[in-house]
């Protein structure tokens, strides 16, 4: 059986209201002769005449009259499913939203982003997941609502793309090292002993090239995977931790944190979705929440 043409509900709307084909027809900006075959084309789909003459004018038959409240519910149930979003109801939202990040963004950003949260939409819940791969594919499958990262050649060129903070890597060691004492030249530096971050399995980073043009080679003495591993490890030996420096302000707090004896360049840390999610208003609105809560976070000193 073929589906019918929901277009006619509008049209059927009409004309139960205003009984009358060229009122209908005036309204709608058709001509008398177009309605006219709308109305038989609903004749047809309904089996019922629906108007019928009576004298000079039409009257509604009474299947017309069993019709009319309905149709009209049907057709504001349509509208409204089509017309954009304007508001939320925040205070009755209740969604789980996950966010994927690298280690050190919860840690800092984190608190601030719950507290915001719970005040605003307290049935929504914030999933975190650590941040394993550069692979995006889960933002396309809808595995994760969110992730924050630096935009790089790997990143899909599908994905939207907000900007959150400029940062830059800084040494850090615990209280009483002997960095902390006197000025860190590159081979004072380089002669110290060094965590390598390496999430993605690699040997060498871009400090070890910027230390290449002075002849020298740092001495690592461990790897680890994470920023919030390497701060542990630096807190409680005579390692060296190389860590980006406003997505681990919370993580410093009580250690020496000191520029690097060596140029690296800065980095955009950026906020990524599907633009499947752009309209959605939920997600706007937590985008922003994310946005808002990096924005405040100050500049840390560079010595806690």
């Amino acid at each position: 059986m073929p589906r019918p043409d929901l277009n006619l509900l509008f049209t059927l709307e009409v004309l139960l209201e205003e009984a009358s084909v060229a009122r209908a027809a005036q309204r709608l900006r058709l001509s008398p002769s177009a309605m006219s075959r709308a109305l038989t084309r609903l004749r047809q789909t309904t089996g019922d005449p629906l108007l019928v003459r009576a004298g000079r004018h039409l009257v509604p038959t009474p299947r017309a009259l069993e019709l009319r409240l309905q149709v009209s519910q049907l057709v504001a149930d349509g509208e409204a499913v089509l017309r954009p979003a304007r508001k939320i109801d925040l205070a009755k939202l209740e969604r789980t939203f996950t966010i994927r990040t690298r280690q050190g963004f919860v840690e800092n950003f984190g608190p601030a982003l719950l507290d915001r949260v719970s005040q605003e939409a307290p049935g929504v819940r914030l999933c975190f997941v650590d941040k394993s791969s550069k692979e995006t594919s889960q933002l396309r499958e809808g595995g994760i609502d969110l992730e924050t990262g630096v935009v790089g050649k790997t990143t899909s060129p599908e994905l939207r793309v907000q900007a959150l903070f400029r940062d830059c890597f800084i040494g850090v060691v615990r209280l009483g090292h002997a960095l902390s004492q006197d000025a860190i030249t590159p081979s004072r530096f380089a002669r110290a002993r060094h965590i390598h971050i390496s999430q993605w399995g690699m040997d060498s980073g871009p400090l070890d090239e910027a230390l290449k043009p002075f002849g020298l080679e740092r001495t690592v003495g461990t790897t680890v995977s994470g920023f919030s591993t390497a701060l542990a490890l630096a807190r409680a030996t005579d390692l060296v931790a190389i860590v980006p420096e406003r997505h681990t302000g919370n993580l410093r707090t009580g250690m020496f944190s000191f520029p690097l004896p060596v140029s690296l360049p800065e980095f955009t840390v950026s906020l990524l979705w599907h633009p499947r999610l752009d309209a959605d208003l939920a997600h706007r609105w937590l985008r922003n929440c994310v946005v808002h809560v990096c924005s405040q976070s100050n500049r840390p000193d560079k010595e806690d």
